[in-house]
């Protein structure tokens, strides 16, 4: 299941959604040529916008302004931090080190807190494809990291059996009961975060304190180049567009 959802999601979302709507209107273009044309143009017009700085900004910033960076002194003491998973590749047949990602800033955040005093204990969430070459969960690979930066292991709980936001909500429930957990810190990215909260406030009980880290939009001054196509700028219109509509079928 996890697996197909997965597939249909990088099949509507940027760059496989414009192609295949390009593919389409080539297709539609046999019949109907000022249809099939139409359609080829705006795909491609669409592609080029959102592998543009300029568009792909506007939509994290759209995400991220909701949550800004707070000062730690910003921040309640809670009875726990979530770092969810989605920052840190597992080890593979290939590499015996686990490998940070862009969104590794959750763990080291979730760190920070933790040697402020803000919680006793780090929960970390995340399973592993099982499509995927992976030697360990990614919550275990997290353990890992967070032992290197200072948290001793028995401060840090795991659960390592989630595969998607939803059943990082749902499982962690299990983890924070077990504690008494009333209140909680939910780590994770900014640009993720509006989605997260949302599975994570339909937990009864347990009130979740937003703390996002992993804030990629900087003020940028404008400029011609931030108009040009860039493979980064179309993974994060992407990662954006996925978040949007995780949310919405969240609701």
């Amino acid at each position: 299941m996890e697996y197909a959802e997965k597939l249909i999601t990088a099949l509507v979302l940027p760059p496989a959604g414009p192609i295949l709507l390009a593919l389409i209107g080539l297709v539609l273009a046999w019949r109907d040529w000022r249809f099939g044309k139409a359609l080829i143009v705006i795909a491609l017009a669409v592609l080029w916008l959102l592998a543009t700085p300029a568009v792909s900004d506007a939509l994290k910033y759209s995400l991220e302004r909701r949550f800004p960076p707070l000062a730690m002194g910003e921040i309640p003491g809670a009875d726990a931090i979530v770092a969810l998973g989605g920052g840190i590749q597992p080890a593979t047949s290939r590499n015996p080190y686990p490998d940070l990602g862009a969104a590794s800033d959750r763990y080291w955040h979730a760190a920070r807190l933790w040697r402020a005093g803000k919680a006793p204990e780090i929960v970390v969430s995340g399973g592993a494809m099982p499509w995927r070459d992976a030697r360990s969960t990614e919550a275990e690979a997290a353990v890992r990291f967070l032992v290197e930066l200072g948290v001793p292991d028995n401060r840090i709980l795991l659960e390592s059996a989630s595969m998607d936001t939803r059943q990082n909500a749902q499982m962690t429930e299990a983890v924070l009961r077990t504690r008494g957990a009333r209140k909680v810190l939910l780590v994770t990215s900014a640009l993720h975060m509006r989605r997260a909260l949302a599975r994570f406030e339909q937990i009864a009980g347990i009130e979740f304190v937003p703390v996002a880290a992993d804030h990629e939009v900087a003020a940028e001054p404008p400029g011609l180049i931030r108009w040009l196509p860039d493979t980064d700028a179309l993974d994060g219109s992407r990662r954006a567009l996925k978040e949007y509509l995780g949310y919405w079928a969240s609701r």
